[in-house]
């Protein structure tokens, strides 16, 4: 069995890295656009070969996706026409437009819609590592639409990143990731450019940067060719938990111009119960 990968970089290459530990298939292909990924991927020992995505298709019996959302909602129904009995597997992290979209095809059950909880700040062929997703949390979403067998075969790849699994509807993947994934990249964008602007006129100030400041920031080195079309294909969830998290930057904002510091310290004793959810 071939197993093709559509876009070979951490989330990508990550995979293709593990499957290959593993020998769970003859042969990784991988689909990439630019040369110079190509050329790592191979070099990285991330894939066997590069191929086009239409030989791709016809010479795997999985389809991986780890391309922008974007991207997915452009290939996808173009994916589907092709197949026979291959299986497509979606890794994207927005569920909703892109499930709607295929919805109706007569090729829907070869389509599983997964997301790997998992990840880091930096992208390309290079970032990819081992064991990106041990012990990480697969998300499946709608998997009853998808055919028993594409599922299982989907679900033993999983296993062999030695993930966790997880069900959800398209609206709670969205709604959710909006909360625990999506706001942390927004806060930490905006926070990192709050930042520099004062390193304008201030420059010594990363000389004070110590591992509170960088474990906070380090999100914003993320990828905005991936970023970008998350947050325009979850627009309604993200904008939801923007709104909430700048109605609670206000409250805090106007209690310390009010010098009522016993509000403050109710607030944040209020948020340390995130303790009983992460340990």
């Amino acid at each position: 069995m071939n197993i093709a990968i559509v876009g070979i970089g951490l989330i990508g290459g990550s995979i293709g890295i593990r499957l290959k530990e593993t020998h769970f298939c003859e042969k990784i292909i991988a689909v990439e656009k630019s040369e110079t990924n190509q050329r790592k991927a191979i070099a990285l020992g991330l894939a066997d070969e590069i191929q086009s995505l239409e030989n791709a298709i016809a010479n795997a019996k999985v389809i991986i996706l780890t391309i922008p959302v974007d991207a997915i909602l452009a290939l996808l129904p173009g994916i589907l026409d092709q197949v026979t009995d291959q299986v497509i597997i979606d890794m994207g992290s927005t569920k909703s437009n892109i499930l709607n979209l295929i919805k109706d095809h007569p090729k829907r059950g070869r389509y599983v819609a997964a997301h790997p909880m998992a990840g880091t700040e930096y992208s390309g062929p290079e970032a990819a590592i081992p064991n990106l997703f041990k012990d990480k949390m697969m998300v499946y979403v709608e998997a009853f639409k998808s055919d028993e067998d594409a599922f299982e075969l989907a679900d033993a790849i999983t296993e062999q990143l030695e993930m966790k699994t997880s069900f959800m509807t398209a609206e709670e993947h969205d709604t959710h990731t909006a909360y625990v994934s999506h706001i942390s990249h927004l806060t930490s964008f905006a926070l990192a450019l709050t930042v520099l602007e004062k390193e304008k006129s201030q420059g010594r100030i990363f000389e004070l940067a110590g591992s509170g400041f960088q474990s906070t920031v380090r999100l914003a080195k993320s990828s905005p060719d991936m970023w970008t079309p998350i947050f325009k294909q979850n627009k309604t969830n993200v904008l939801e938990v923007l709104e909430e998290h700048i109605k609670q930057l206000q409250f805090v904002h106007d209690k310390i111009k009010g010098d009522e510091f016993d509000a403050v310290h109710k607030w944040i004793k209020k948020s340390n119960k995130i303790k009983r959810i992460i340990k």
